[in-house]
């Protein structure tokens, strides 16, 4: 951090608040079928397949500079030099769409893994599952049997967390626990962990939080201009795919588009979202909270201000809309500045920062759009210009795959910053 920003730096304590049929629609039929067809080659998914079923076209990250962080190494293979050790990993939810996810990321950064454990309930116990490291037969889930691992991948619900996650890392004979819920993002020691920012923050620590999707992905953006201007005030508007509410919000996307395409209604149906989403923006995720604000608006909020060290009364507003699109957050930001800002070195700092792509060439419309994010390590970043309005600010847009840097990705880059601390180590044998 710069050091003026140090009299808004407080970590020793958060607080945060308390959580407390439309007219029928005109459009060119022909070219909205045309668009849903396309939908389904690019991403390799059919209306009825899991949201993991995306075909995945993943490249290898930009190298950081010298300057950056060596704990973060964005290439498929960095893994390979992380250790001599390797290590026993357990991952529970392993068949949903963010742990098929983390065995994708596992498998193409070679991350250290002596034996994959996947842990399920009593449906899916006795499947197996195809992995780079052979055939795993899915377990049903204990928590002794997820204690014997190194590090344990936590890819379920929130009350799940809360009732095993601290057990299974408890003792210096637990293990290791990243965990993908909310359960503990605003718990009090606990580290909320983006590895680009705040890595350190696992050292000596056995149970780990995952930030909010679109938090992580718009962090991967602000930090490394917040480091070199000094970020006073941010403004986030969010625009979120459907897959972001899991397989039930994909397929009322899909199924809804289809009926109204087919001439079976004029407006789909919805159960899942509060309003029809094909054809419309909604701009509620989550619920109201009494500052008129959602929970996935305030999400944006409390979170970045623990991740980048910030007081809790640092301003940072969000409005979250959810959107027709099939996979990939995006993210359009207002960011404030205690220092003048300058473009020529805002661009350098993205183009340098790992896990960033820089894609702004507006002369060839080349700019940020899930459909270039999806299945991408990489959060690209663009529209990169002085805002208008206020002095001192900089506003872009930011595109990011929430599965992949809001989630799996994330949690796999975690472990490989705990192995390179030396808070991850490989038990020995008894």
């Amino acid at each position: 951090f710069l050091a003026s920003k140090a009299q808004r730096r407080n970590t020793s304590k958060w607080s945060f608040p308390s959580i407390s049929k439309t007219s029928t629609m005109k459009f060119n039929s022909a070219a909205a079928l045309l668009a849903v067809g396309s939908l389904a080659n690019t991403y390799g998914f059919t209306p009825s397949s899991s949201v993991s079923s995306f075909t995945s076209h993943r490249q290898s990250l930009a190298r950081p500079s010298a300057r950056l962080p060596t704990h973060i190494q964005h290439t498929s293979r960095s893994a390979t030099t992380l250790s001599m050790s390797t290590f026993k990993v357990g991952i529970v939810g392993a068949t949903g769409a963010v742990g098929k996810e983390i065995v994708g990321c596992l498998e193409k950064r070679d991350f250290p893994v002596d034996s994959l454990r996947i842990f399920g309930s009593e449906r899916s116990a006795g499947k197996e599952v195809d992995t780079k490291f052979g055939k795993v037969k899915v377990e049903l889930f204990s928590e002794d049997a997820a204690r014997e691992c190194d590090v344990v991948f936590l890819a379920v619900d929130g009350d799940f967390s809360l009732a095993h996650a601290e057990n299974i890392c408890a003792g210096d004979d637990g293990a290791v626990v990243i965990d993908n819920s909310s359960a503990f993002r605003y718990k009090e020691g606990i580290p909320l962990v983006v590895p680009e920012i705040n890595a350190e923050t696992t050292k000596g620590k056995k149970l780990i939080a995952n930030p909010n999707c679109t938090t992580a992905i718009g962090l991967m953006a602000v930090w490394p201009l917040h480091k070199l201007f000094g970020l006073s005030k941010m403004v986030m508007s969010t625009y979120q795919a459907a897959s972001g509410a899991g397989q039930p919000g994909m397929d009322e996307l899909m199924e809804g588009t289809r009926s109204v395409l087919n001439g079976e209604r004029d407006v789909a149906e919805n159960k899942v979202f509060a309003h029809p989403l094909p054809f419309n923006v909604i701009p509620h995720i989550d619920k109201f909270q009494d500052n008129g604000y959602t929970k996935e608006e305030m999400k944006v909020t409390w979170e970045t201000r623990k991740i980048c060290g910030l007081a809790d009364d640092f301003p940072v507003s969000c409005t979250a809309v959810r959107i027709p699109t099939a996979r990939a957050h995006s993210e359009s930001i207002v960011a404030l500045f205690d220092t003048p800002v300058d473009i020529v070195a805002a661009r350098k700092a993205l183009e340098e920062a790992p896990g960033v792509k820089l894609v702004d060439d507006i002369e060839n419309l080349k700019y940020p759009m899930p459909l270039t994010a999806t299945g991408q390590y990489d959060v690209e970043v663009g529209r990169l210009r002085r805002n208008i309005a206020f002095d001192n600010a900089l506003e872009f847009f930011v595109c990011g795959d929430q599965l992949l840097r809001g989630a799996a990705l994330n949690a796999v880059l975690v472990a490989e910053a705990m192995v390179k601390n030396g808070s991850l180590k490989a038990k020995k044998a008894t």
